[in-house]
């Protein structure tokens, strides 16, 4: 018989159909009827026939048709969701789907996978994997040690050995014991409790990331969680099932305990939960409908989900990979404005840059000789001024090898930190299967990420503010050959005035996201935890600063394509013509 989980008002109905030939709108009406019915207040409504509403698929938000037979318009066990008419959306409504319904609805189950093992993930594999371009599978390595850290804490459990967080409580209540009946019961209500995040729910992308990783630490074998219960998650997160997980709560210490709870929620069924195939719903709905059990856990297993640092290193994955990409970036935008203000390549020699060789200042100055006028790649623009009484530019467009440099050995140093810790344990207690012992210990304090993050902020926010210095350059006629604001009808037009105070608006939101936030720590945990990393914010602050960065650069680069058109017929050089001629294959010339 077909079932079919329907979503009215915030709750999940699974509604049974006896006939396939009943209608898309049978289906509105019985939900809503039963919706009714377990409402004091009949959920406001006399009866089911008084309520009008459309039905919608929560996979794509496709409308359906009342009067289609449910046998041709949907699958066996689909989700859908009944809009009541003048219904107003409650600010807490979590809705089917997360924003940018339209990419998810495109979501295609990758072929590929990556066997995992816990010591040799990189911060652009787990971009991949949050980006659904991979399942995932374990090394028979990572199975042999996973096994053998399971029966350290099997023996553990028969010898009714005191061990902390696997027979006594946790935190203040470590002194505990716990009876050995009540074991299973402690970790769930473990998971329960720490349950206590807020916030908007993080995307698809970055869930994966977080499960990804939190599936890394577990392979490495020193978490104690059985192989049964780690295939398990690795089954949801093969088949994009993702627990409702709230982006605050973390402190960063004793790892990211809110997070990681509501992530291991889902996984034992509790909660909400999405894929692309469902939307949100409860969790229980959403395993069963992948052909998914929830996870049983045992002595230990909640623990191991939920300790460690990989909320604050997930992101800080993502923040890598971002500002390692915006960093190139940088240089091309910068190439281009300088050649649009007729600036001098003399400042990009070799012999400057050897006799202060910072890699990163090395990088960017050879970046910059590729694109800027050569033998190899002349420019008309730069033969045009080439016997000019300028002698050396402005320190934005002369020192880019300087202040970019840096940025990139910025972003160097804080993904060594990065990729280190997403191939690191850090549970506690540790599980050390050849010495057949569990040890205590801090490797869950997220100080080195953090500390790495706000780094990473205060680094590749300089892109932004040399950036915004040459969009003044650019618009500013006292400071350029170019007309004010880039616009041949001044007055008229106004031109690229308010895109430079956006620019402007953007950076100065940046010097205060710059703040690190591990300088601060509260003591939490009636003192037991007593000294905190703060990196929860340090990351996603530092994901705020780079899309600040990302949205400034993409002014320069609008404003230089602009400004380029005031120097036709002339042409610059090969490489920079095809960066323009990509924006103008998006964005047209602004008269």
């Amino acid at each position: 018989m077909p079932r079919y989980t329907v979503h009215v008002r915030g709750e999940w109905l699974a509604v049974p159909c006896r006939d396939a030939q009943l209608t898309v709108g049978w289906l509105g009406r019985e939900a809503v009827r039963r919706y009714i019915k377990n409402k004091p207040d009949n959920g406001g409504f006399a009866s089911a026939d008084d309520v009008r509403f459309l039905v919608r698929r929560c996979k794509g938000l496709g409308l359906l048709d009342n009067e289609d037979p449910l046998e041709v318009a949907l699958e066996d066990n689909e989700f859908v969701e009944v809009v009541i008419e003048g219904d107003a959306m409650s600010p807490d409504f979590i809705p089917s789907q997360p924003e940018g319904v339209y990419l998810y609805s495109k979501y295609r189950e990758p072929e590929k996978y990556i066997a995992l093992d816990g010591d040799s993930l990189t911060t652009e594999d787990l971009v991949n994997l949050g980006n659904g371009h991979y399942k995932i599978k374990l090394t028979p390595t990572a199975e042999k040690k996973v096994q053998k850290s399971r029966e350290v804490i099997d023996s553990i459990v028969r010898e009714n050995t005191v061990v902390y967080g696997i027979t006594t409580g946790f935190g203040k209540f470590a002194r505990t014991v716990i009876p050995i009946n009540k074991l299973e019961e402690l970790q769930v209500n473990l998971v329960r409790s720490h349950s206590s995040g807020v916030g908007k729910p993080l995307i698809p992308e970055r869930c994966r990331m977080l499960l990804a990783l939190r599936i890394n630490v577990l392979a490495k074998g020193y978490s104690g969680i059985s192989l049964e219960t780690l295939k398990q998650v690795i089954e949801v997160f093969n088949a994009s099932c993702l627990p409702y997980v709230p982006e605050k709560g973390t402190v960063g210490a004793s790892g990211d305990l809110a997070p990681l709870s509501h992530l291991a929620l889902g996984l034992i069924g509790e909660g909400k939960m999405w894929s692309p195939k469902s939307g949100w719903a409860d969790a229980k709905y959403v395993l069963e409908a992948h052909g998914l059990k929830p996870v049983v856990l045992k002595p230990k297993e909640g623990l191991a989900l939920i300790n460690g640092t990989q909320m604050i290193t997930s992101l800080g994955c993502e923040a890598v990979e971002r500002a390692s990409a915006i960093a190139r970036q940088a240089d091309i935008v910068a190439a281009l404005t300088l050649e649009v203000l007729k600036g001098t390549t003399k400042a990009f020699d070799t012999d400057i840059h050897a006799v202060r060789p910072h890699p990163g200042q090395i990088e960017v100055a050879f970046r910059f000789r590729s694109l800027l006028d050569s033998d190899h790649h002349p420019s008309e623009i730069a033969e045009s001024h080439r016997f000019c009484d300028r002698v050396q530019d402005a320190y934005t467009l002369r020192c880019c090898p300087q202040i970019h440099g840096v940025v990139n050995d910025t972003i160097a140093f804080v993904k060594n930190i990065i990729t280190t810790e997403i191939n690191s344990a850090t549970d506690n207690p540790m599980v050390f299967a050849n010495r057949g012992e569990t040890i205590s210990g801090g490797n869950f304090h997220g100080e080195y990420p953090a500390k790495a993050l706000d780094y990473l902020a205060i680094g590749v926010h300089e892109l932004a503010a040399i950036s915004e210095r040459r969009i003044e350059r650019l618009c500013n006629p006292s400071l350029s050959e170019l007309p004010a604001f880039l616009v041949a009808e001044g007055g008229l037009n106004s031109g690229f005035m308010i895109a430079h105070c956006t620019a402007a608006a953007l950076v100065s939101e940046n010097k205060a996201l710059c703040h690190p936030s591990s300088v601060d720590s509260l003591s939490t945990s009636a003192a037991t935890e007593d000294h905190v990393s703060m990196g929860g914010w340090a990351a996603r602050k530092a994901l705020r600063v780079i899309e600040h960065v990302e949205q400034v650069l993409a002014i320069e680069l609008l404003a230089a394509c602009q400004g380029i058109e005031f120097l036709r017929p002339l042409k610059t050089t090969t490489p920079l013509e095809k960066v323009y001629d990509l924006v103008r294959s998006v964005v047209r010339f602004g008269k």
